[in-house]
C-alpha cells in the first residue's frame, strides 16, 4: 500500500504501533465471538480487509502473469486458513497463550536445518515453553484451543515461505491485496454454515471495518513501509516480542490473567525466539502473524 514519505513513521516505531495494532484488533475480534463465532468474526476480518485493499491498492487483476496467479493463490489461502485457525484458538485460550503458541510455527522455520549447539538452547528453550502451557492435569488451558494455535503456527510457517515466494513476483502491496481475496476462501464457507453473518448489523458492520483496519490494512502497511528500510533480523527480533504485547493487552482489554507457569512460557518462547532470529544466518520474516 503507498505510503506517503510526508507521514511515514521510523522503521522501529512503524513495528512496535504495528503489533499493538494487531493486539488491538484480536481484542475487537475477541468481542465479536459472542455474536459472530469465530467463523463470523473471521469471514468479517478477512472479505472487509480484502475490500479495503483493493479500493486502496487498486491491482490490475488482468496484467497479473501466470507464475504471479500461481505463486499469489497459494499464499492467500495459507493466509485465510491461518486467520481463521488463530481466531479458533482464540475463542478457548487467552489471547497471550494463543499469539506464543502461534510464534512455535515461525521459531521452528527459523530453527530448521540448524547445526549449531546454541540452536539446540533455543529448541530447549521452546520445549519448555510449550510444556508449561500444556494442561498435564488434564484441567486449565482447552487442548482444542492449544491445538488451533498450533495449527495456526504451521500455517504461518507456509505463509511465510509462500510470502517470500510471491514477492519475489509481486510487489508487497499487490501481494497483500489480491492474497487477500483468496484469503477469503478456506473461511467464508465456515462464516455462511454458521448463520452468523446474518446477525450482521450497521454496529457490528462497524466493529468489523474497525477490526479490519487495525487487524490487518494498517499492520500490514507499516510492516511493508518498515521492511524498506530495516534488516530482515532487526524485523524479526521485534515481531518476537508479540506474544509479550498479546498478553498484556489480554490483561488489559480483555482482563485474561495469565499464571506464573504461563508467563514463564511466555517469555521462554520469546527468548527462543529472538535467539533463533539473532543466530539463524538468514531468518524469515514473521509478516503478517494472526
Amino acid at each position: 500500500m503507498p505510503t506517503s514519505s510526508r507521514f511515514a513513521l521510523p522503521a522501529v516505531p512503524a513495528v512496535l504501533l504495528s503489533i499493538v495494532s494487531v493486539q488491538g484488533g484480536a481484542a475487537i475480534a475477541k468481542g465479536l465471538f459472542p455474536v459472530l463465532g469465530a467463523a463470523g468474526t473471521a469471514s468479517a476480518r478477512i472479505g472487509l480487509s480484502a475490500l479495503i485493499l483493493l479500493a486502496v491498492v487498486r491491482p490490475r487483476l488482468g496484467r497479473l502473469s501466470g507464475a504471479q496467479w500461481r505463486a499469489v493463490v497459494p499464499y492467500g489461502l495459507a493466509l485465510g486458513a491461518m486467520n481463521f485457525l488463530f481466531y479458533c484458538a482464540l475463542a478457548r485460550v487467552p489471547l497471550g497463550l494463543a499469539v506464543t503458541l502461534e510464534f512455535v510455527g515461525p521459531l521452528g522455520l527459523a530453527l530448521a536445518g540448524a547445526r549449531r549447539w546454541v540452536d539446540v538452547v533455543w529448541a530447549v528453550l521452546a520445549a519448555a515453553g510449550i510444556a508449561l502451557i500444556a494442561p498435564w492435569s488434564g484441567s486449565g488451558v482447552d487442548l482444542l484451543g492449544m491445538g488451533f494455535a498450533l495449527a495456526a503456527g504451521g500455517c504461518w510457517t507456509i505463509y511465510i515461505v509462500l510470502g517470500q515466494r510471491t514477492a519475489a513476483v509481486l510487489p508487497g502491496a499487490q501481494a497483500v491485496a489480491v492474497g487477500m481475496l483468496f484469503a477469503v476462501v478456506p473461511v467464508l464457507p465456515f462464516g455462511v454454515a454458521s448463520g452468523s453473518l446474518l446477525a450482521f448489523t450497521p454496529h457490528l458492520l462497524l466493529l468489523g471495518a474497525l477490526l479490519a483496519v487495525f487487524s490487518s490494512v494498517l499492520p500490514f502497511t507499516l510492516e511493508m513501509q518498515a521492511l524498506r528500510t530495516l534488516p530482515t533480523r532487526t524485523f524479526s527480533i521485534l515481531m518476537s516480542l508479540e506474544p509479550v504485547a498479546a498478553a498484556i493487552s489480554g490483561w488489559l482489554l480483555l482482563g485474561e490473567r495469565l499464571t506464573l507457569g504461563q508467563w514463564l512460557a511466555v517469555v521462554f518462547i520469546v527468548a527462543a525466539s529472538a535467539g533463533a532470529t539473532l543466530t539463524t544466518a538468514s531468518p524469515p520474516a514473521a509478516v503478517g502473524g494472526e
